[in-house]
């Protein structure tokens, strides 16, 4: 077994073993803390390899909820880990490095979107769960790129919808709901009532996807089908046979043999491994999340070692983002206004138990 004295002192010191030590030491270490690892579809394939649940944000979190683990280590960027704190908060929650953060979740704070609250004070808050905790809780309702289209059109159509942080998400959800849609700031006039009023934020890895990029890889592969993820721009969604989310790509790459894939490369190279007999091209080589790539096993094995970094949450922040998560996920009927009694139930922590998940 593993000891306090066999510890090593900084990330760098453990850098130094090889792969397969670490391997051992992760894997016999997460046994005697009674751990899970969750690893990101975008992480390393190293960290892959090691993780026993592999998936987007919410699933992960998910899934490590449903466990009797007492340790979750997230391999993923911070707001990731938090997601896994709201929905397990008797369980500490680690993530390898703090530095790896989300720049799109960082376009909004908390107190950004209050401020915009209080232009709209009538309207209905969608967060996409690629946000912060403290955005999380001051919205009313979450989503995720595979159900955002689901979430708006369960709120009613005349209600102005802000939807945060990311516009290109935003702006491809107005399309298929047909609302319409202007970005925070950039309003010609009064905004009409049912409208998305999105926050201008973007994935800089999606956002940064270019047609001459898909046009090079569509020359050199006539015959793939294009899968786009809706992070991406107007421009390229409408060049897509699929518009999906990174768990939905999966699913497609079961279903077919050739595909340029608009998303982080990581994905495509879990799923390179997974099949290799199929011609699976991203649609660029560049689209590299730096955030993600943070996390390496040396990182993993001093995190599970020393017990860091703990993701810690304020109650209040934490409960109200619960909330707005099991919206999502109980989703059934359309979205409502919580009643007064279900506000007071909320504050005394008298919330349904189970996840929520379908």
């Amino acid at each position: 077994m593993i000891q306090v004295l066999d510890a090593f002192r900084t990330p760098l010191d453990y850098a130094r073993l090889t792969r397969e030590e670490l391997r051992d030491r992760i894997l016999r270490r997460k046994e005697e803390l009674n751990a899970v690892i969750l690893g990101h579809n975008y992480q390393r394939v190293e960290i892959q390899e090691v993780s026993d649940f592999l998936g987007d944000s919410l699933g992960l979190s998910q899934e490590a909820a449903r466990t009797d683990a007492d340790v979750i280590v997230f391999c993923g960027v911070h707001f990731m880990a938090e997601t896994a704190k709201i929905l397990s908060p008797d369980k500490t929650v680690l993530m390898p490095d703090l530095r790896a953060g989300c720049p799109m979740a960082d376009f909004v704070t908390g107190d950004s979107l209050r401020r915009l609250k209080a232009r709209y004070p009538d309207a209905v808050v969608v967060a996409y769960v690629n946000s912060t905790a403290e955005v999380k809780a001051e919205s009313d309702i979450c989503c995720t790129s595979a159900n955002a289209v689901q979430v708006v059109d369960s709120i009613p159509a005349d209600r102005t919808i802000l939807f945060v942080p990311d516009r290109n998400l935003a702006r491809y959800t107005a399309e298929k709901s047909g609302r319409p849609y202007v970005v925070a700031g950039q309003e010609q006039g009064e905004v009409g009532p049912g409208s998305i009023v999105a926050w201008d934020g973007y994935c800089y890895v999606h956002d940064d996807l270019v047609l001459e990029e898909l046009a090079e890889a569509r020359r050199k592969h006539p015959r793939a089908l294009v899968v786009i993820h809706p992070e991406a721009r107007a421009d390229l969604l409408a060049e897509a046979d699929f518009v999906t989310s990174t768990s939905k790509m999966v699913d497609i790459a079961e279903e077919h043999d050739e595909l340029i894939i608009g998303t982080e490369r990581g994905l495509i190279d879990r799923l390179k491994q997974r099949f290799p007999e199929k011609t699976l091209i991203p649609l660029s080589g560049a689209a590299i999340c730096g955030n993600m790539k943070m996390n390496t096993l040396a990182k993993l094995a001093w995190s599970l070692d020393h017990g860091a970094h703990e993701v810690v949450l304020d109650e209040d922040v934490r409960e109200r983002a619960e909330r707005s998560l099991r919206r999502m996920l109980d989703l059934s009927g359309g979205w409502r206004a919580p009643t007064a009694e279900e506000e007071a139930l909320e504050e005394a922590g008298l919330r349904p138990g189970g996840c929520g998940c379908a």
